[in-house]
């Protein structure tokens, strides 16, 4: 029994979603699509007619099988203990849902997911392997981004200095054909260098080499990912009852929804789930969020009453058989209860998960039709990039980094209710290293700011979301309000053979991306992390707590001395 769909629609919001059914049934979209016909998008090919491998890449991987085990073999031979994967958005996105929703399986090594130049967060990654027992996966699809060839500089001198490396031989390159990664992985003599379609997005790949290698390395049968997936693609197919076909119909609801308001795609999912979201977030905000629209994924939000939502919702509940669903289970109905929109989609078992990485990115595609933009480039994505490049260039020259000014965490609150109406949505940016205390601190800022002004929140590391959610928050609706939360970055770290630091670079990426939202015209604030981040997040949602009144306080103390 396939991945199901449970459509538990209040009946205002069928027609909206049958009239973007039968429209796309009319039009042959889902003919046009697989036919790999541009113009279900735009009039112009361009980054349009090269980027749709991701519809039949399942059947494109099974030819690569051998080389996968391969490479799981030579790490065997090595004893390899640790795999480390070097990337950024789709790169590490999808590896990162592997890891979390499978984890090791028997006897294989363990997977870091690394995409950060936050000091901290690399130094951690480096002291908890040894990296004479490390695999190193260098995955860019543009074979130059900056953040992972610092760190491949960073890992590749670790390894050399280590006592017993392998050298080359723990290095194995993920890529387009042609990249300047590849050439590289040629001559510093990569163990493997992998060569993917180049006729699929970052944020499309992860059914491709991008994702599998690091899920065979994890252990996992890719012959049943690969069944999956292709399984869900064939359902994908169905012109004829588009209704029926799972692809299409979460696509139009996404889509026909949004257009009422509706565009706050709130993605729920059992625990095992969770970094499903994450992906999910990647894909809607990157592939949709341009020209001035576009669908704003809501992953990992505290789930609440419903009364703490506004009208702006569209709930999507994944839920993992087995797993430990009953809160979530009761929340969902109260959600339905109260009239709000969800679908609830239903996986057997982890496996499934390939089956939902396919459903999603159809849905986007179809979603992008009825929003009448093209889901597959990012033109806002290099601005903070070229922003980025300046303020290094600025600091080589100056020996400084540009005066930013931070706003006091106490004057967050006021600065949030001015600008927080009904409709916009909270982004909060972290370029700090990952720890629960952050997470749980944040979680809880999230629900505070639900509850006080029914906004919709969203969290991302720095400079990881800076290749996902990036492209939303400066070319989607101008509904975003961001506030940025940035490390000392202290102790910071060096990066072999460049003149600026893995702190330098992340302060560079922080301020870039701040000036890069004030350009569009998005309200974004600044707020320095002392040595406790968390406390400094506690103290924001703190101020945006109102004092209980005094009067009552004395009252209630007056009763009790009454009582004695």
């Amino acid at each position: 029994m396939p991945t199901r769909l449970r459509d538990t629609l209040p009946s205002s919001f069928v027609p909206t979603i049958n009239s973007a059914l039968e429209n796309l049934r009319l039009d042959r979209v889902v003919d046009r699509v697989w036919t790999r016909d541009h113009r279900v998008w735009k009039d112009n090919p361009t980054e349009i007619r090269d980027r749709l491998g991701w519809l039949t890449v399942q059947d494109e991987m099974r030819q690569q099988l051998l080389q996968l085990h391969h490479c799981v073999s030579v790490a065997k031979e090595m004893k390899i203990k640790d795999v480390v994967l070097l990337g950024m958005g789709g790169s590490s996105l999808g590896p990162e849902v592997f890891r979390t929703v499978f984890g090791s399986q028997k006897a294989a090594p363990r997977l870091w997911v690394l995409d950060s130049t936050v000091p901290g967060w690399v130094r951690q990654v480096t002291k908890a392997i040894s990296p004479s027992k490390a695999l190193f996966l260098v995955a860019s699809k543009s074979g130059g981004t900056i953040e992972v060839m610092s760190l491949f500089s960073h890992f590749w001198k670790e390894v050399s200095k280590a006592k017993g490396n392998h050298g080359g031989k723990q290095f194995v390159a993920i890529t387009d054909p042609g990249t300047g990664l590849e050439r590289m992985a040629k001559e510093y003599g990569f163990g493997q260098i992998f060569t993917n379609p180049a006729d699929i997005g970052g944020r499309y790949s992860v059914l491709s080499l991008f994702g599998l290698v690091p899920a065979a390395l994890l252990g996992l049968d890719i012959t049943r990912l690969l069944d999956r997936a292709t399984g869900m693609a064939e359902r994908c197919r169905n012109q004829d009852d588009v209704g029926a076909n799972p692809g299409v119909y979460l696509g139009a609801a996404m889509g026909s929804l949004a257009k009422t308001g509706r565009d706050k795609v709130t993605i729920i999912a059992s625990p095992a789930l969770t970094t499903f979201g994450l992906w999910v977030e990647q894909l809607l905000a990157e592939s949709t969020g341009k020209e001035g629209t576009g669908l704003i994924p809501i992953a990992q939000e505290p789930v609440l009453r419903p009364q703490a939502y506004g009208s702006d919702r569209f709930f999507v509940y994944l839920k993992l058989k087995g797993d430990k669903n009953g809160a979530l289970d009761q929340a969902v109905q109260a959600l339905v209860k109260a009239q709000h929109p969800v679908l609830q989609l239903d996986l057997r078992d982890r496996y499934d998960v390939a089956g939902e990485f396919f459903r999603w990115e159809f849905a986007t595609a179809i979603a992008g039709h009825l929003l009448g933009i093209q889901p597959f480039d990012q033109p806002n994505v290099q601005e903070s990039k070229d922003n980025t490049n300046r303020v290094l260039e600025t600091h080589q020259s100056t020996g400084r980094l540009p005066e930013q000014a931070s706003t006091d965490p106490k004057e967050v609150a006021p600065d949030l209710a001015h600008h927080l109406q009904p409709g916009t949505y909270l982004s909060v940016l972290a370029y700090t290293t990952p720890s629960r205390s952050l997470e749980t601190a944040t979680s809880r800022l999230r629900k505070a700011l639900t509850s006080t002004h029914r906004v919709a929140t969203t969290f991302g590391y720095g400079p990881r979301y800076l290749h996902s959610t990036g492209q939303l928050h400066k070319g989607g609706p101008s509904t975003g309000v961001f506030v940025e939360l940035v490390d000392r970055m202290k102790p910071d770290l060096a990066i072999p053979g460049k003149p600026y630091s893995f702190g330098t670079l992340a302060q560079a990426q922080a301020a870039g991306d701040l000036e890069s939202l004030r350009a569009h015209h998005r309200h974004a604030i600044r707020v320095q992390l002392g040595p406790d981040p968390a406390k400094t997040v506690d103290r924001i949602t703190a101020a945006l707590r109102p004092s209980p009144p005094r009067r009552r306080a004395t009252m209630k103390k007056r009763r009790r001395v009454t009582r004695h």
